[in-house]
Protein backbone atom coordinates (compact mmCIF):
# COMPACT_ATOMS: atom_id res chain seq x y z
CA UNK A 1 0.00 0.00 0.00
CA UNK A 2 1.34 3.53 -1.38
CA UNK A 3 1.43 5.54 1.69
CA UNK A 4 0.99 9.42 1.90
CA UNK A 5 3.85 11.31 3.90
CA UNK A 6 3.28 13.26 6.74
CA UNK A 7 5.16 16.25 7.88
CA UNK A 8 4.80 16.84 11.57
CA UNK A 9 5.41 20.35 13.17
CA UNK A 10 5.78 19.74 16.95
CA UNK A 11 6.93 22.34 19.61
CA UNK A 12 7.05 19.94 22.78
CA UNK A 13 6.66 16.55 23.97
CA UNK A 14 5.23 14.93 20.53
CA UNK A 15 2.50 12.69 22.41
CA UNK A 16 0.21 13.27 19.31
CA UNK A 17 2.90 12.81 17.33
CA UNK A 18 3.77 9.22 19.04
CA UNK A 19 -0.07 8.87 18.07
CA UNK A 20 0.87 9.54 14.77
CA UNK A 21 3.54 7.12 14.37
CA UNK A 22 1.83 4.37 15.99
CA UNK A 23 -0.92 4.93 13.63
CA UNK A 24 1.41 4.84 10.59
CA UNK A 25 3.58 1.66 11.87
CA UNK A 26 0.12 -0.08 10.83
CA UNK A 27 -0.02 -2.12 7.04
CA UNK A 28 -3.50 -0.76 6.64
CA UNK A 29 -2.97 2.94 7.72
CA UNK A 30 -2.64 5.44 4.69
CA UNK A 31 0.28 7.45 5.89
CA UNK A 32 3.76 7.37 7.68
CA UNK A 33 5.99 10.50 8.98
CA UNK A 34 8.40 11.35 6.81
CA UNK A 35 10.22 13.95 8.64
CA UNK A 36 9.41 16.20 11.89
CA UNK A 37 10.55 19.41 12.67
CA UNK A 38 10.37 21.64 15.77
CA UNK A 39 11.15 25.25 16.64
CA UNK A 40 12.34 24.36 19.64
CA UNK A 41 15.68 22.36 20.18
CA UNK A 42 13.89 20.98 23.70
CA UNK A 43 11.15 19.31 21.96
CA UNK A 44 11.15 15.56 23.38
CA UNK A 45 8.92 14.88 20.83
CA UNK A 46 12.30 15.11 18.63
CA UNK A 47 13.69 11.61 20.77
CA UNK A 48 9.88 10.04 19.46
CA UNK A 49 11.16 10.48 15.99
CA UNK A 50 14.37 9.87 16.26
CA UNK A 51 13.74 6.63 18.23
CA UNK A 52 11.77 5.47 14.77
CA UNK A 53 14.36 6.40 12.53
CA UNK A 54 12.16 9.14 11.13
CA UNK A 55 14.27 12.37 10.07
CA UNK A 56 14.08 15.22 12.88
CA UNK A 57 14.82 18.92 12.55
CA UNK A 58 15.19 21.41 14.35
CA UNK A 59 14.28 25.30 12.57
CA UNK A 60 14.49 27.86 15.07
CA UNK A 61 12.14 30.79 14.21
CA UNK A 62 14.44 32.87 16.37
CA UNK A 63 16.60 32.51 13.92
CA UNK A 64 14.53 34.04 11.15
CA UNK A 65 13.24 37.87 11.00
CA UNK A 66 9.99 37.31 10.32
CA UNK A 67 7.56 34.83 10.57
CA UNK A 68 7.54 34.53 6.29
CA UNK A 69 11.25 33.60 6.24
CA UNK A 70 10.52 30.71 8.58
CA UNK A 71 7.69 29.47 6.91
CA UNK A 72 9.98 29.28 4.15
CA UNK A 73 12.59 27.66 5.47
CA UNK A 74 10.12 24.87 7.20
CA UNK A 75 8.53 25.07 3.31
CA UNK A 76 11.97 24.08 1.88
CA UNK A 77 12.56 20.95 4.36
CA UNK A 78 8.91 19.71 4.08
CA UNK A 79 9.63 19.35 -0.16
CA UNK A 80 13.20 17.99 0.46
CA UNK A 81 11.37 14.75 2.07
CA UNK A 82 7.96 14.92 -0.52
CA UNK A 83 5.60 15.88 2.50
CA UNK A 84 1.82 15.33 1.04
CA UNK A 85 0.32 16.47 4.43
CA UNK A 86 1.39 18.82 7.09
CA UNK A 87 0.02 17.75 10.86
CA UNK A 88 0.64 20.45 13.70
CA UNK A 89 0.61 18.54 17.15
CA UNK A 90 1.42 21.12 19.26
CA UNK A 91 2.45 23.69 17.51
CA UNK A 92 3.30 26.91 18.98
CA UNK A 93 3.49 29.02 16.24
CA UNK A 94 0.97 30.97 13.95
CA UNK A 95 1.65 30.03 10.14
CA UNK A 96 1.77 33.09 7.68
CA UNK A 97 -1.11 32.89 5.57
CA UNK A 98 1.35 32.39 2.41
CA UNK A 99 2.40 28.55 3.77
CA UNK A 100 -1.63 28.14 4.88
CA UNK A 101 -2.76 28.77 1.20
CA UNK A 102 0.68 26.56 -0.12
CA UNK A 103 -1.04 23.62 2.01
CA UNK A 104 -4.81 24.56 2.25
CA UNK A 105 -6.50 21.36 2.17
CA UNK A 106 -3.92 19.47 3.32
CA UNK A 107 -2.76 21.10 6.92
CA UNK A 108 -4.30 19.45 9.82
CA UNK A 109 -4.34 21.04 13.64
CA UNK A 110 -5.40 19.46 16.92
CA UNK A 111 -7.04 21.76 19.32
CA UNK A 112 -7.78 21.16 22.90
CA UNK A 113 -11.84 21.88 23.11
CA UNK A 114 -14.89 21.41 20.76
CA UNK A 115 -14.71 24.14 18.48
CA UNK A 116 -15.76 26.63 17.95
CA UNK A 117 -15.89 26.82 21.06
CA UNK A 118 -12.65 28.32 23.44
CA UNK A 119 -10.00 29.31 20.61
CA UNK A 120 -6.34 29.93 21.44
CA UNK A 121 -3.66 28.85 23.42
CA UNK A 122 -5.56 28.41 27.12
CA UNK A 123 -8.88 26.60 25.89
CA UNK A 124 -8.56 24.24 28.94
CA UNK A 125 -8.56 26.69 31.27
CA UNK A 126 -11.30 28.78 29.44
CA UNK A 127 -13.40 26.42 29.76
CA UNK A 128 -13.39 25.55 33.25
CA UNK A 129 -13.24 29.27 34.00
CA UNK A 130 -16.44 29.49 32.19
CA UNK A 131 -17.79 26.28 34.12
CA UNK A 132 -18.74 24.76 30.44
CA UNK A 133 -19.87 21.20 31.29
CA UNK A 134 -18.30 19.30 28.56
CA UNK A 135 -15.29 19.51 26.77
CA UNK A 136 -13.09 17.74 24.38
CA UNK A 137 -10.98 17.57 21.22
CA UNK A 138 -11.36 18.75 17.72
CA UNK A 139 -9.49 17.47 14.67
CA UNK A 140 -9.82 20.87 11.83
CA UNK A 141 -8.10 22.14 8.60
CA UNK A 142 -5.97 25.03 9.04
CA UNK A 143 -6.87 28.50 7.43
CA UNK A 144 -5.67 31.82 8.21
CA UNK A 145 -8.56 32.41 11.14
CA UNK A 146 -7.09 30.85 14.21
CA UNK A 147 -8.56 27.46 15.12
CA UNK A 148 -11.68 27.94 12.86
CA UNK A 149 -10.77 26.15 9.60
CA UNK A 150 -13.31 22.73 8.15
CA UNK A 151 -13.90 20.12 11.21
CA UNK A 152 -13.00 16.23 10.66
CA UNK A 153 -13.75 15.07 13.70
CA UNK A 154 -14.37 15.27 17.43
CA UNK A 155 -14.34 13.82 20.30
CA UNK A 156 -16.54 14.84 23.36
CA UNK A 157 -16.26 14.19 27.42
CA UNK A 158 -17.72 15.66 30.48
CA UNK A 159 -15.89 17.68 32.44
CA UNK A 160 -15.97 16.30 35.85
CA UNK A 161 -16.33 18.08 39.49
CA UNK A 162 -12.88 18.90 40.77
CA UNK A 163 -11.60 18.77 37.32
CA UNK A 164 -8.61 21.39 37.29
CA UNK A 165 -6.80 22.70 34.39
CA UNK A 166 -3.85 19.11 34.52
CA UNK A 167 -7.21 16.85 34.83
CA UNK A 168 -8.92 18.13 32.46
CA UNK A 169 -5.94 18.18 29.74
CA UNK A 170 -5.00 14.44 30.55
CA UNK A 171 -8.08 13.63 29.55
CA UNK A 172 -8.55 15.76 26.67
CA UNK A 173 -4.91 14.29 25.53
CA UNK A 174 -6.19 11.07 25.75
CA UNK A 175 -9.11 11.93 23.15
CA UNK A 176 -6.95 13.57 20.83
CA UNK A 177 -4.50 10.56 20.90
CA UNK A 178 -7.28 8.49 19.36
CA UNK A 179 -8.82 10.59 17.04
CA UNK A 180 -5.82 12.51 15.80
CA UNK A 181 -4.54 9.15 13.27
CA UNK A 182 -8.49 8.51 12.52
CA UNK A 183 -8.98 12.30 11.23
CA UNK A 184 -5.67 11.71 9.35
CA UNK A 185 -7.14 8.80 8.25
CA UNK A 186 -9.92 10.73 6.80
CA UNK A 187 -8.16 13.46 4.96
CA UNK A 188 -5.75 10.74 3.38
CA UNK A 189 -8.51 8.71 2.05
CA UNK A 190 -9.93 12.28 -0.09
CA UNK A 191 -6.81 13.11 -1.19
CA UNK A 192 -5.55 11.51 -4.44
CA UNK A 193 -2.45 9.70 -4.19
CA UNK A 194 0.74 10.93 -5.98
Amino acid sequence: MAKHKIGVLISGGGSNLQALIDASAKADYPASVAVVISNREDAYGLNRAREHDIPAHIINHKDYNTREAFDDAMQDMLERHNVEIVCLAGFMRLLSPKFVARWQGRLLNIHPSLLPSFKGAHAVRDALAAGTKESGCTVHLVTDELDSGPILLQAKLPVLPGDTEETLHFRIHEAEHRIYPEALRILCEKQPKK
